[in-house]
């Protein structure tokens, strides 16, 4: 069974996931359109609440967890939807902090599959959301988008307070586009008018944000145009230059809601996968969601001069394989490789290619490069969230 369809089941009451999961969309259009007939027939549970959309290549999820601590903080009721799960699919929707209970997701589905049974994943858990805030009395909600922007499922959000764009690199091709401005203006496709949109891209992709913002008349605020609000009074939790980065977007977008004594807050977060540490017999292990030539550029950028002993390493394969490893091959020739699932890149071929050695079995192949890792010495756990997932179930200290 893939791994994006085998979630650990957290409750006695095991909702339908394997039914959830199999929703795909089965060769429709990508869009906004099924998410905004999914929501008008739950009775537009969206306009309960204003929306902060996150938007962008990499950083959404960080960025999502230091603007819900902020908000937390601030004493606004605030929900939080965000995409992939680690363990638990619950993670994916937040109240307050809380995942949402199983028996809510339950409740869900068995109205989904009597009610809306063509309807697709990202829909029907964006509609389940929105459903969960409004019934919570969620004042703010940070929603993180699934890919893209104009084409993605959250454009049928109502209410938005603000829109995020963390930056724009190279992922999802086949569906954003070919190149940076191509996915830039899918991205920049969120605009609104009168909706302030914060970003930290850069470069071309800055280009094509600006010109679409303001043919949206959408305010533009970047750390350029606006640095007072991109300030930073000390550095966030989370480790990596990458983590400044959406940190700043984080406390700009709080202090343009009016919520800035919560930046102090936000800089405390912490998220799951994102170069998170374990120690485990004396071995240090880092474990980091990067899953794209962006991420994995970012990630050898933060442990630059930290020593790495062992990779271990898988990763979907329609990912640019060849592109996300290369940044991390340098940091060490000892690699382990494994498969995320049964749409990974065959371990075996990235072992021939790069050298190393192949363990297909997530749970043996840890087993391995621990051992592998000297006492002392550092083993890095990357290439795809789901394996991140996987991996922190294995080890002492992790929040299962």
């Amino acid at each position: 069974m893939n791994a994006e369809h085998d979630p650990a089941r957290p409750s006695p009451l095991h909702p339908d996931y394997d039914w959830l999961y199999s929703r795909t969309r089965a060769g429709r259009a990508r869009g906004p359109h099924g998410a905004a007939a999914l929501l008008a027939q739950l009775g537009d549970p969206q306009q309960a609440f204003q929306s902060v959309r996150v938007i962008g290549t990499n950083g959404k999820g960080s960025t999502c967890a230091m603007l819900e601590a902020g908000l937390l903080a601030s004493g606004v009721p605030v929900g939080r939807f965000t995409s992939p799960h680690l363990t638990h699919f619950e993670e994916r929707v937040r109240v307050n902090g809380v995942n949402l209970p199983p028996a809510r997701t339950d409740a869900f589905i068995r109205w989904a599959q009597a009610s809306v049974p063509d309807a697709a994943f990202f829909d029907l858990t964006l509609a389940l959301a929105c459903q969960e805030f409004a019934r919570a009395g969620v004042q703010v909600a940070v929603m993180e988008a699934g890919v893209g922007g104009r084409s993605d499922a959250t454009q049928a959000l109502t209410r938005v307070a603000a829109t995020i764009i963390t930056n724009v690199d190279l992922d999802h091709v086949g569906v954003l586009g070919s190149t940076v401005e191509a996915i830039a203006a899918d991205k920049a496709g969120a605009a609104q008018p009168g909706v302030p949109l914060l970003t930290t891209a850069t470069g071309a992709a800055l280009t094509v944000i600006a010109a679409a913002a303001a043919q949206a008349g959408a305010p533009l605020l970047t750390p350029d145009t606006h640095p007072d609000l991109f300030t930073l009074p000390r550095p966030p939790r989370l480790e990596g230059p990458h983590q400044h980065r959406n940190a700043a977007l984080a406390a700009a977008t709080l202090r343009t809601l009016g919520y800035g004594p919560g930046v102090d807050a936000a800089l405390n977060a912490t998220h799951p996968a994102r170069l998170e540490r374990f120690q485990v017999d004396g071995r240090t292990v880092l474990i980091d969601g990067a899953h794209n030539p962006h991420a994995t550029r970012a990630l050898a950028a933060a442990l630059h001069g930290t020593p790495v002993h062992t990779l271990l390493f898988g990763n979907l394969a329609r990912k640019d394989t060849g592109a996300t490893l290369a940044p991390l091959l340098p940091l060490t020739p000892q690699r382990v490789f494994t498969a995320p699932g049964d749409l990974a890149t065959p371990p075996q071929e990235l072992a021939a290619t790069h050298g190393g050695e192949a363990v297909p079995d997530m749970t043996r192949a840890l087993a391995h490069a621990l051992a592998l890792t000297p006492p002392g010495g550092t083993l890095l756990i990357t290439g795809s969230l789901y394996l991140a997932g996987h991996a922190r179930t294995q080890l002492p200290g992790a929040d299962h």
